[in-house]
């Protein structure tokens, strides 16, 4: 969402003038916060979600499923009513907080605090989503349900699929050819974001999805529903002069990709240290749980031969000109940048010995001023280059209002354009004048679109991280295999027929690799055999691995991975990798939970356990299913409005259970309002 503040934002013609003012004072206020935050230690664990929906206005008569465009109005009313609550909250459910997002049809909602580390608070999760969920819908229009769904199917087709309807030929901020300026939320923020990104680029965003071909989808596909002769706009010649690719699905606007919903999660770490080593392990989980999050196979009115969002956003926002996408020789611009600003990460960051220096294999341009800068300041070269690399981007909103700041109390240019790099996983200092420690976010997650599920893998993910440190587990694989995966993970049913890079043997090198998961040890916890006292809570403070027991290793970076499909790394191949899902039981096996508990945690884990093995579908395959099963579908890849209103009552139905669907959900799923896997804990 980044910075919503109250002011006046600069065009930028006017903006690009302080671009230099926001990166050395964005520099000044981050080494403002490491010289009084970099010793801190002894943080517990606080995490979070934040969790997308999308607000659908159904239309029975017309059999019409369309974006409902009254996010203000909605917001207003919830914020109105949230400090009137507490006495109908559920038994240990705070109150939650609801937030504006880029679609104007978006609600985005985060527990009202964060949950710590007790058992209890691991298994509120699912209650507590169900609560946001239901209080959202109590302050709906009756004709009005909000799904958490990652991506509406007809986004900008020619018929209405917004209530109100609006002309996309007054697109101001995007000149778009599909979708309408009241698309964005209204804060003056969203239309500058917009305006500015393709000012800076010289040319409208551009992304074309492959079509998926069908039966009778036209060979070659050339869009229909392109506007070739629209001429409101001098961008409007681009889809015909070669933006819109043949067999392929072209998207021109910021909405497309930021109009999407989606699943993170925030993890408070104990120290600074710990932070980057819980950043650095999950950098290979994110590849591999967007695949198996996969749910979003429709774009404009059309399947797609892709089944995630991640490369539509990435190139919702890429503002890069021409030359800093290598189409022209460096003049006017200082770097060459290989990725948009959104994408995924590009170097891992802890200092630990298991991050060996070849495992950051890809080209990351940095501005040598800055790194020289905090290099002179104490900070190690990881932290230097990872700053100096983001800070290569400019800000591409700047109120007028906020130049000038105090850079020992404020964060505000730093966070303008640390939170405009948005990758896969976020590095997050702590603001200034805050008890809030070294944060560390996951972003890559597709939203699901039942609680149970959005709660499976915010669990999971959870788990798994407290797993990565107890453990001291190691996951490094070089970055450009991250990145290979990336693009592997969005693939038609990546999950079940692809296969990903990773590394065969995660355990620490300063011990022994233990003979089964069940029995995993490191340097920093004492083997899971009972000899130890198990915890109640969830830990947050480890001691980082030792160094190996032989000396420096020599193994070949090569042979530290392989390809593995979905089902081998998240339910084990062979004897040696015992798979995440494994990882994440012996990690239980150190905590004191009662049976029931338990069973419930085991109830997530089956469901991704089932959705690696391919036992259930992921979200976009059963989606792609429904569509090709309709009746009224004609084999030609158009999701028509008919389908896309039955696709979306039935998503409804089954998150309320009135539906089953046992190839997407376990035999036991009764829905939202009726199952009670984590209530009453």
């Amino acid at each position: 969402m980044g910075l919503l503040y109250l002011g006046t934002p600069l065009a930028w013609a006017d903006a690009k003038k302080y671009a230099d003012h926001v990166r050395y004072h964005g520099i000044t206020q981050f080494l403002h916060i490491w010289d009084r935050l970099k010793d801190r230690h002894g943080d517990e664990l606080l995490w979070g979600d934040e969790l997308e929906y999308m607000v659908i206005s159904f239309d029975d008569k017309e059999k019409n499923a369309k974006l409902s465009l009254r996010q203000t109005e909605i917001l207003a009313k919830l914020n109105a009513i949230v400090d009137d609550i507490c006495a109908d909250c559920p038994e240990n459910v705070s109150v939650p907080k609801f937030h504006p997002e880029y679609g104007r049809y978006m609600l985005e909602s985060t527990p009202g605090s964060p949950y710590t580390g007790s058992i209890r608070d691991l298994l509120s999760v699912e209650s507590n989503m169900r609560y946001r969920r239901t209080l959202a819908r109590k302050h709906l229009k009756a004709n009005e349900v909000p799904l958490t769904f990652t991506s509406f199917p007809r986004l900008g087709v020619p018929e209405q699929f917004t209530e109100p309807y609006f002309d996309p030929k007054n697109a101001v901020s995007s000149h778009s050819l599909f979708l309408p300026e009241q698309i964005t939320n209204p804060h003056a923020r969203f239309p500058t974001l917009t305006a500015n990104i393709r000012t800076r680029r010289g040319s409208k965003v551009a992304i074309n999805l492959p079509i998926y071909f069908d039966d009778k989808t036209p060979r070659p596909f050339i869009d229909p529903a392109v506007p070739w002769d629209r001429d409101v706009y001098a961008e409007d010649s681009e889809a015909k002069n070669g933006a819109a690719l043949p067999d392929h699905i072209y998207l021109d606007a910021m909405g497309f990709g930021m109009g999407c919903c989606c699943l993170q999660l925030t993890f408070q770490a104990c120290n600074v240290a710990d932070a980057r080593r819980l950043y650095d392990g999950l950098i290979p989980i994110g590849p591999i749980l967007l695949a198996l999050t996969a749910a979003s196979p429709i774009w404009r009115g059309y399947l797609a031969d892709v089944d995630c969002r991640w490369n539509v956003i990435a190139g919702s926002v890429d503002d890069r000109t021409d030359e800093e996408r290598g189409l022209k020789e460096l003049k006017n611009n200082r770097f060459r940048i290989p990725k948009s600003r959104y994408d995924s990460v590009d170097l891992y960051l802890s200092t630990d010995w298991t991050n060996r220096p070849e495992y950051n294999d890809t080209d990351v341009p940095y501005d040598e001023e800055i790194y020289d800068r905090l290099r002179k300041h104490g900070i190690d070269a990881l932290l230097s280059k990872h700053m100096a690399h983001l800070f290569i981007r400019d800000p591409l909103v700047i109120f007028s209002e906020t130049i000038d700041q105090d850079d020992a109390s404020s964060s505000d240019h730093f966070e303008n354009i640390q939170s405009t790099n948005w990758q896969t996983m976020r590095f997050k200092p702590p603001p200034p004048n805050s008890s809030i420690g070294w944060r560390v976010e996951f972003r890559s997650m597709e939203v699901q679109l039942t609680d149970f599920e959005n709660a499976a893998f915010a669990v999971f993910v959870v788990l798994l991280s407290r797993a990565i440190l107890y453990f001291n587990l190691n996951f490094y694989v070089p970055i450009s295999k991250v990145d290979e995966n990336m693009q592997r993970a969005q693939k038609r049913d990546a999950a079940r027929s692809g296969k990903f890079y990773f590394r065969k043997d995660v355990y620490p090198h300063d011990r022994s690799a233990p003979s089964s998961a069940s029995s995993c040890d490191s340097r920093s916890s004492s083997p899971v055999d009972g000899s130890m006292p198990k915890q109640k809570k969830l830990g947050n403070c480890f001691t980082p691995p030792g160094p190996p027991i032989n000396g420096e290793l020599k193994v070949p970076i090569k042979d530290e991975y392989e390809e593995m499909t979905m089902d081998e790394i998240m339910n084990g191949k062979g004897e040696n990798f015992p798979g995440l899902l494994r990882l994440v039981t012996a990690y239980i096996d150190t905590l004191d939970i009662e049976a029931e508990a338990l069973a419930r945690i085991e109830r997530y884990l089956d469901l991704i356990r089932r959705r690696a093995n391919g036992s259930l579908d992921t979200m976009a395959t059963w989606t792609r299913n429904f569509v090709r099963s309709h009746p009224r579908y004609k084999f030609d890849s158009v999701v028509s409005q008919e389908i896309n209103y039955d696709l979306l009552a039935a998503v409804d139905e089954i998150e309320r259970g009135v539906r089953r669907e046992p190839t997407l959900l376990p035999e036991d799923f009764t829905g939202g309002n009726k199952d009670q896997g984590s209530i009453g804990l």
